[in-house]
């Protein structure tokens, strides 16, 4: 990233940081897809151990992860309950009924978080015209929803619901350390909650690629045996494994310095003239929408012309997100920008 351009799209547009490189470059590896290459082998269990799951699996990315956990829990025919916002529904190309054969019921809740009395209720019942209720997928932080988090005592609601109804429950947690670095909660209450966890390294932790799928033993094979279906059966990952690693071990509490950056950055968009909300900053994301002085398409050209790269994100919606190429300079230089745009 040269000076002049300040990249807000996405916390994916990170790139690794020499230490990173370092360790990536010296690496042992193996062939992955014979359970041989020992750096992967070393992430999985660092990260099943943090979370107290039994079976970890490494993956090039998130959508992948999510889309293996919705295969192994359901069949062709099953429905899906999710909020509207999800990820899972918007952002992976209706994988969910390319890859799994399910239906989705979309739940409205709140910025992107659901809650167990929903569910509750979109639970169909025994019926031969309605399908299977089988699968609840959760988004911590959810990002449509401006990097919310989730309550832990709504999430083990859900959790008791899931399990009295026999329904599976996944945790799309492409931003879960997001979430546990500001609540201070230990991974392994995530871990007790969930019957599978996809995490990603190569958003605000700033790997270049790559992500984790936590389960259960007894489906950590078929879950395998999906991933090479999907082709993300890789040999010498061991080199990209050692970025997760990395990630793990030194950009995790680094992740505080995103959030202040943000909430700063989301004081000031509250105070411009053309900005008509923002949705409350709890994590790395600013969601904003504007007002009539100005369509959202004309501020992200005037914005890109000034070298700030952002994303339209609905309606008069744009969304910016912190990470940790983004220092304080490029902060005060983006909210003089803003400041002084039209």
């Amino acid at each position: 990233m040269s000076y002049m351009e300040i990249d807000l799209r996405s916390d994916t547009v990170t790139r690794p940081t020499k230490a990173m490189l370092d360790a990536m470059f010296t690496a042992k590896v193996g062939d992955d897809v014979f359970g041989d290459d020992p750096t992967v082998n070393e992430l999985e269990e660092k990260v099943a151990k943090l979370f107290g799951k039994e079976s970890a699996i490494f993956c090039p990315s998130g959508t992948m992860t999510n889309q293996i956990a919705v295969k192994v829990h359901t069949q062709p025919g099953d429905e899906i309950i999710c909020e509207a916002g999800s990820h899972v529904y918007n952002f992976e190309g209706g994988g969910i009924g390319f890859n799994s054969g399910c239906s989705m019921r979309l739940i409205f809740g709140d910025r992107g978080r659901i809650f167990a009395d929903q569910i509750l209720a979109n639970i169909n019942p025994v019926d031969v015209h309605r399908p299977r209720t089988r699968l609840v997928v959760a988004e911590n932080t959810s990002n449509k929803g401006g990097g919310s988090i989730y309550d832990f005592k709504e999430l083990k609601k859900i959790s008791e619901v899931c399990k009295k109804n026999e329904l599976r429950f996944h945790l799309d947690g492409a931003r879960l350390f997001n979430a546990l670095v500001e609540t201070q909660e230990n991974p392994i209450m995530y871990g007790q909650l969930f019957d599978s966890i996809s995490i990603c390294f190569s958003k605000g932790l700033g790997a270049p690629i790559g992500s984790i799928l936590l389960c259960n033993k007894t489906e950590q094979f078929q879950a395998r045996r999906i991933r090479k279906v999907l082709g993300g059966g890789m040999r010498q990952a061991g080199y990209l494994a050692a970025a997760g690693i990395y990630a793990l071990e030194n950009n995790i509490q680094r992740l505080r310095e995103d959030h202040l950056r943000a909430r700063q950055l989301g004081e000031t968009i509250s105070n411009l003239p053309f900005v008509e909300d923002v949705m409350p900053v709890e994590t790395n994301i600013i969601i904003f929408k504007v007002n009539k002085k100005i369509r959202d398409l004309d501020l992200i050209t005037k914005l890109k012309e000034k070298g700030i790269l952002v994303v339209g994100f609905g309606p008069q919606l744009i969304r910016m997100v912190t990470h940790l190429d983004f220092n304080d300079d490029m902060l005060d230089r983006t909210k003089r920008i803003l400041r002084n745009i039209i």
